[in-house]
């Protein structure tokens, strides 16, 4: 069949997916394991866009950029090694081609005369963010123990335990500020693209007083970044795609309450009693209450892979924030 141009006021969806989803098992961490990741990630958002909904990805980079990083250090006798944007950059155009080539082959086997296009994204964050001094984003695979006190001696590494699953590297994480690419993604989302923006959370660059854009040593919050994003181009929804299907009080105790509906006043309290750990369910809380407070109307929906379609258009799974 032949899929209907989709109208400039259909629903806009912006959903953000985990990094950590695109990796089924940190021993299958080839291309083609990501495509396969990629593929099933397709298959679900395909039945929004065939409900005729228009949507913007975004994607993490943590467990991606970590593999980039890993294998400079590894390479650096030979050859030079590459900063931590660069390294951000590398992600983007990586696991965009994946989800260009997984989406543009389900709107071919679903006869959808449709495209996806990947923007080469870029995120303004503050040259004195203190975020430099305090590294604390987690990157790469999860490790032991025994596998991060290795690193940490022998190559530097900050290591935090995270969030009970493992042991990570943390590096610096600045809040984002704007992003550069935002006129040119909303022109193509509004044209009918699948559009996949903010890779990573975008690659961070500062700005100087005349103006020069520079890239440093970091890696942003997609969620964050997602956010921003979500705002500017005025989505109807934010999807935050994670590892699991709904928002829990209590996490992981004997008494965890799974949440179907959230509202922001609810959210406020809930984090102000430390429900959400930070490095993880927090900052995808925060990233969609600047949503929902710029736009008044919008809804935010946090649901894992696989449930994303349930969760937008039917409202069956996953966990809504509302106003």
């Amino acid at each position: 069949m032949n899929f209907p141009i989709m109208s400039y006021m259909s629903k806009l969806a912006v959903i953000a997916i985990g990094g950590n989803s695109l990796i089924k098992d940190n021993k299958k961490v080839t291309a083609h394991d990501h495509y396969i990741a990629c593929l099933e990630t397709a298959q679900d958002i395909l039945r929004l866009i065939q409900k005729g909904y228009r949507v913007v990805i975004t994607h993490g980079n943590g467990p991606q950029v970590g593999l980039v990083l890993r294998r400079c250090e590894l390479a650096q006798k030979e050859v030079p090694m590459l900063p931590l944007d660069s390294c951000v950059s590398n992600t983007q155009g990586g696991i965009g081609y994946l989800l260009q080539l997984a989406f543009n082959n389900v709107f071919k086997e679903a006869g959808i005369k449709q495209s996806a296009a990947t923007v080469i994204t870029q995120v303004v964050v503050l040259a004195d963010d203190p975020a430099f001094k305090l590294p604390s984003k987690p990157i790469g695979l999860f490790m032991t123990k025994k596998e991060a006190e290795m690193h940490k001696k022998e190559d530097g590494w900050n290591i935090v335990e995270d969030c009970g699953r493992g042991y990570r590297r943390v590096v610096p994480s600045p809040i984002p500020q704007e992003i550069l690419e935002v006129e040119a993604i909303k022109t193509l989302a509004d044209k009918g693209v699948l559009v996949i923006a903010a890779g990573g959370g975008g690659i961070p660059v500062t700005v100087d007083e005349r103006g020069i854009y520079k890239g440093v040593e970091a890696v942003v919050d997609k969620d964050h970044a997602s956010s921003i994003l979500a705002r500017e181009l005025k989505a109807d929804y934010f999807v935050v795609s994670t590892a699991v299907e709904k928002v829990c009080l209590d996490f992981g105790k004997p008494n965890q309450k799974t949440l179907d509906l959230l509202a922001v006043s609810d959210a406020e309290k809930y984090i102000n009693e430390g429900h959400f750990a930070p490095g993880s369910m927090l900052p995808k809380i925060k990233a969609i209450l600047k949503y929902i407070r710029s736009t008044k109307g919008g809804m935010g929906i946090i649901t894992n892979p696989g449930h994303i379609y349930d969760a937008v258009h039917l409202g069956t799974k996953g966990t809504k924030i509302i106003l």
